[in-house]
């Protein structure tokens, strides 16, 4: 039987329908909304970074000088030594974005910006995976993008800042891989993690993890080994591979150098604890514990003092996550212990709480400047999931009730979480940016006489004495020098390194990076006509930031 030829219709009587189903609608919206965290988390780390923070502060310089010197000799370290010594990956990082953009500032922050922003995406997915619902993701991303504390360490050019960013995406193909048992996903998982060992010197105790969360998978999964021992494999193959060149030179090559800064702050020095162990400890564990919601971190550089590292909303959330996961975990420890119970939530539990006491480690381990908001930003990623629970909690809530309850919750959460970007990005871009104490905390006026020889015509004769005593060699440069000296390497013409025996040529500037009168008053004495000038590049707007230059008369002939 022959098929019928239909016939046309004409084009404005075909009717277009949405095939769009509800579940591709959903992922689009949590996609776009996902994106515009994105975006909003890169603005608020790279806004204005050439001067909020007012300076480069002399740790972050040390790493721009070795980049410097990497790119100029083609020599990319594993560990660079100087500066009680530093893993090498993010400065050889830091040496593509300063070949790309110079020595600037930006040069020498990009990777740190980029790795914060990351680190949100990182946090979104391992949350959508742990509890099972984007919009977990996108709340405990925003509660990230946001955040004082970890915007703060996206804008400073520290190797720390890896560390959120290896934690969260490796545990979330850890976590993944549980889910699918692909092989791909604990390789993947193994290889980031092994990275850690290139990165901070906190992510060393990260092992520790891995240890306190074996005794909840075998609890909670049936038969784990037997069912997972292939996939251990794939994930030690992984982190074995990357970690392997930084194990061979800390066990074999350079044992020395794994101790590195460490040594002269644990608790477990004599001189640090005095004999009193374990009085040390309590000590350190309780100040190290408080900085979350009553007490922070007092150093400038690390927090905006003297409040706590989180605000008041995510704070609030991060307590409440935190007694109900302790709670939740004891609860599901006796069911399997009473009943046999196999809950899977007891592994996210343990993963929380182990996650969080080890990362935090380095910091009660010490007793150094505590509490240390840089030293336990391994903390970052168990603290923002733990957040998450209760905001999480109040979204479910949201969405199972009726209209007008729906209409309270859903606004309550977000009049909450607004509130809270609110506050942390005025703390950060109001506050701490004008305040003095901010400024002098990254030595501003370093970094000021970097820009005031950048300003100086080509053809003014610049003298710099970057050290007192007379050394010029950047290897053994003080490293309060750093900043000037990364900033001007190679940018500013005209300019010699001195000592104090140089014969100097004028008209010209003289620099003392350190300055010291009693050679400045020499100097006068030595070159009659010589001015002593203070040079305020701040205006009038904030104080703090001026340094002194001699200025030299032209030599007589």
């Amino acid at each position: 039987m022959q098929d019928k030829k239909q016939k046309a219709l004409p084009l404005q009587q075909y009717e277009y329908k949405n095939t769009m189903t509800p579940r591709s609608k959903t992922t689009l919206q949590i996609g776009t909304a996902l994106a515009l965290i994105l975006a909003l988390a890169f603005f608020v780390r790279i806004y204005h970074i050439e001067s909020i923070p007012a300076g480069i502060y002399p740790d972050e310089a040390a790493n721009g000088v070795d980049a410097l010197h990497a790119l100029e000799t083609n020599n990319f370290e594993l560990f660079y030594p100087a500066n009680f010594g530093r893993e090498g990956l993010f400065i050889n990082l830091q040496t593509l974005s300063i070949a790309l953009f110079g020595n600037t500032i930006t040069g020498l922050k990009l990777w740190s910006i980029i790795f914060g922003t990351l680190s949100v995406l990182g946090i979104s997915l391992l949350a959508t995976e742990l509890f099972k619902r984007r919009g977990a993701g996108l709340i405990a991303g925003f509660m990230l993008a946001t955040s004082y504390w970890a915007i703060n360490f996206s804008r400073i050019g520290f190797r720390a800042i890896m560390t959120t960013f290896l934690l969260t995406f490796s545990f979330y193909f850890f976590f993944r891989g549980l889910r699918t048992r692909r092989f791909t996903d604990f390789l993947l998982s193994g290889a980031i993690f092994g990275l850690g060992l290139h990165t901070y010197v906190a992510f060393r105790l990260a092992p520790l993890i891995l240890i306190l969360l074996l005794p909840a998978l075998l609890l909670s999964y049936e038969k784990f080994l037997k069912r997972f021992w292939k996939h251990a494999l794939f994930f030690l193959f992984g982190a074995f591979v990357t970690a392997a060149p930084m194990l061979y030179y800390f066990f074999i090559s350079h044992p020395d150098d794994f101790s590195s800064r460490s040594s002269h702050v644990s608790i477990f020095a004599p001189e640090i604890n005095h004999g009193n162990l374990w009085g040390t400890l309590a000590k350190t564990f309780s100040t190290s514990l408080i900085k979350y919601n009553f007490f922070g971190d007092q150093n400038w550089r690390h927090n905006y003092p003297p409040y706590p590292i989180l605000d008041p909303f995510v704070g609030t959330f991060f307590l409440a996550g935190f007694l109900f996961v302790i709670w939740q975990t004891v609860t599901l420890i006796g069911r399997r212990i009473r009943d046999g119970d196999r809950d899977t939530r007891l592994v996210t539990n343990v993963f929380l709480l182990g996650s969080f006491f080890a990362m935090l480690a380095p910091e009660f381990l010490t007793d150094e400047g505590l509490p240390h908001a840089l030293r336990s930003i391994g903390t970052q990623m168990p603290v923002f999931l733990m957040a998450t629970l209760p905001a999480f909690w109040i979204l479910k809530k949201a969405l199972r009730s009726e209209p007008g309850m729906k209409i309270a919750l859903f606004s309550l959460l977000i009049i909450t979480l607004l509130a809270s970007a609110t506050f942390n990005l005025t703390k950060y871009f109001v506050f701490f940016a004008a305040s003095p104490s901010a400024a002098g905390s990254f030595n501003e006026n370093y970094t000021n006489m970097g820009r005031y020889l950048l300003t100086l015509p080509d053809n003014v004769n610049k003298y710099v004495l970057f050290d007192e005593k007379g050394n010029n060699d950047r290897f053994h440069l003080p490293v309060f020098a750093h900043p000037t000296y990364y900033l001007t390497y190679h940018r500013v013409a005209n300019l010699s390194i001195v000592n104090p025996d140089t014969t100097f040529v004028g008209p010209g500037i003289l620099l003392m990076v350190n300055y010291n009168d009693t050679l400045a008053k020499k100097f006068q004495s030595l070159y009659p006509g010589t001015t002593i000038e203070r040079i305020d590049m701040n205006g009038p707007n904030r104080t703090g930031g001026d340094f002194t230059v001699i200025v030299l008369p032209e030599r007589k002939k």
